[in-house]
């Protein structure tokens, strides 16, 4: 998935994750904006968009005071079929989901079931850090905040990419093995996996499934019809996106993400028009309905999420146009200052779709994107425009903006990699035959990754992963003891380093990996395997 997501790569692809990126931002601006954008200019917009970063559908919501005052799609659902988005077609929202499942646990709050800072291990016994004390100070808020302490999608690999065997009694279990890359609760790394541990707490206290509890106590209160806690338990499909992602450098349809468990992590499948009504919830803390007469969730538990929880870094002299002086992280929810007002904003990415939703209460303002490509740049254009001309901000020309960073960081990205493949086809001309490839051969395995195999077959020599057959490809000599692993499913976009380290006899005994590229999905998270050689 990348579900969601993050920091790292968001012109490209933001997975399982949330960005900052357009929130610090420099860049000129020319004409003033004097009134909010217009349907007709928003028309515009889009389009222009769908042909800048070539993205085949786009989905668009903006709710103003309490009322949808733009709800449309663009584009088509699949370059297959060429179906065409509307306001009702399903994207996957991916890490938007974060969002949802801390509004489940609120509701939980409110009947008395738990709180925020009630032990993980009181309510699932058998859950494990690497570190004791982390372990029996863990507390439900630090399940939502991303201070774990663990690196930047730590463990991802159990469920991405999808083809994976892995269980959430896996997930649970595996948390003690991933080693921590700071101390507990003093910085920010997002993560996955713990929402899903979070997942787990509100089913063990509903006694029913995170999917269930979200939908019936969500989802049907707003009347988000269309929408479901999976794509399994979408009842009606027949509106819905293909995802798409480029493949050896043209855009074409992939397959959608098979996510089995973890959904509290960005399992959602939405619309924009569906999504309006839960943004209307969140932007009157809460109330829904009739002249707002019901209360999904108190304004307590409200005013909780979205209250800073851990600090994010900002640039230490505030850059125009929104002159951004903090940022946080709250419970579900990405927090900062823009302009003077408050931004709540969330960002999701799978594979081939990724989307964004940006609140802006005081200006009583919701702006919802969704994509079926995986190019974040896509979504922030369209948001950071919809949001200035409400904010007073001089007309900025965003698509050309973000246009010019995704060239630049795909030509950065295709530099290295370009050198990488030119050194290894000159390696093979000069000297594979020297290369004992037998010597590397056997079993590698990782405490929480499970088994990888190194062997020959068809003359050629493979990486398989025994619990995720998706990582599986050709094993290519690059320099010293490192090769390249090339993924057989080129949509991956995340070919890697294969480094071994020997023995004092020069014999192999385990491997380090690393993405290639700047620009692959955190949640390709290699670095974090220590594979060691298994005894035969």
């Amino acid at each position: 998935m990348t579900i969601i997501n993050c920091i790292k790569t968001p012109l490209l692809k933001p997975t399982l994750n949330f960005i900052l990126l357009f929130w610090i931002v420099s860049f000129q601006f020319t004409v003033a904006q004097t009134k909010p954008i217009t349907a007709p200019q928003i028309d515009a917009l889009v389009q222009r968009t769908l042909t800048t970063f070539d993205v085949p559908g786009i989905a668009v919501a903006v709710v103003k005071d309490g009322k949808v005052v733009h709800a449309k799609g663009y584009g088509v659902r699949s370059l297959r079929t060429r179906e065409k988005v509307d306001e009702n077609t399903l994207f996957g929202i991916a890490s938007n989901t974060k969002a949802f499942t801390a509004t489940a646990l609120g509701i939980l709050i409110d009947e008395g079931k738990l709180t925020w800072d009630d032990k993980v291990i009181d309510y699932i016994p058998e859950f494990r850090m690497y570190n004791g004390y982390v372990t029996e100070e863990f507390t439900i808020r630090d399940l939502l905040t991303h201070r774990s302490g663990l690196g930047l999608g730590a463990g991802d690999l159990m469920f991405w990419p999808d083809s994976s065997n892995f269980t959430m009694k896996d997930i649970i279990h595996n948390l003690r093995y991933l080693k921590p890359v700071s101390s507990f609760r003093t910085k920010y790394d997002y993560d996955n996996l713990l929402y899903m541990v979070a997942g787990e707490i509100i089913e063990r206290v509903s006694g029913k499934s995170w999917e269930a509890f979200v939908e019936e106590r969500i989802m049907q209160p707003l009347q988000m019809t269309r929408s479901a806690g999976s794509w399994q338990r979408v009842a009606d499909k027949s509106n819905a996106i293909e995802a798409h992602a480029s493949v050896n450098g043209k855009v074409e349809v992939i397959r959608r993400d098979s996510i089995r468990f973890g959904f509290a992590a960005g399992g959602i499948n939405s619309s924009v028009a569906d999504m309006t009504k839960w943004v209307i919830a969140q932007l009157n803390k809460g109330k829904y309905g009739d002249n707002l007469s019901k209360q999904l969730f108190s304004e307590t538990v409200h005013q909780e999420m979205w209250s800073p929880q851990t600090i994010l870094p900002v640039s230490p002299a505030p850059q125009p146009p929104y002159n951004t002086h903090f940022a946080a992280y709250g419970l579900g929810w990405g927090l900062s200052d823009v302009k003077g007002f408050k931004q709540v904003a969330h960002t999701g990415g799978l594979a081939g779709m990724v989307t964004q939703v940006t609140l802006l209460p005081e200006l009583r303002l919701g702006i919802i994107v969704f994509t079926n490509q995986q190019v974040g740049a896509a979504f922030s254009a369209i948001t950071n425009t919809i949001k200035d001309s409400y904010l007073g901000i001089p007309v900025s020309n965003w698509v050309n903006t973000y246009s010019e960073r995704v060239k630049k960081g795909q030509d950065e990205a295709g530099k290295i990699t370009k050198d990488i493949w030119e050194g290894i086809a000159r390696e093979e001309k000069s000297s594979t035959a020297k290369i004992d490839f037998n010597q590397y051969a056997g079993t590698y395995r990782d405490r929480w990754f499970g088994d990888v195999v190194l062997s020959q077959e068809g003359g050629k020599w493979w990486f398989r992963s025994v619990r995720s057959p998706k990582l599986t490809g050709e094993l290519l000599f690059y320099r010293n003891n490192t090769f390249v692993v090339k993924w057989t499913n080129r949509s991956l976009d995340a070919d890697a380093y294969l480094t071994f380290l020997t023995d004092e006899d020069g014999k192999p005994v385990s491997i380090k990996m690393k993405p290639i590229s700047p620009l692959t999905d955190f949640s390709f998270d290699f670095q974090d395997l220590d594979l060691q050689r298994a005894k035969e």
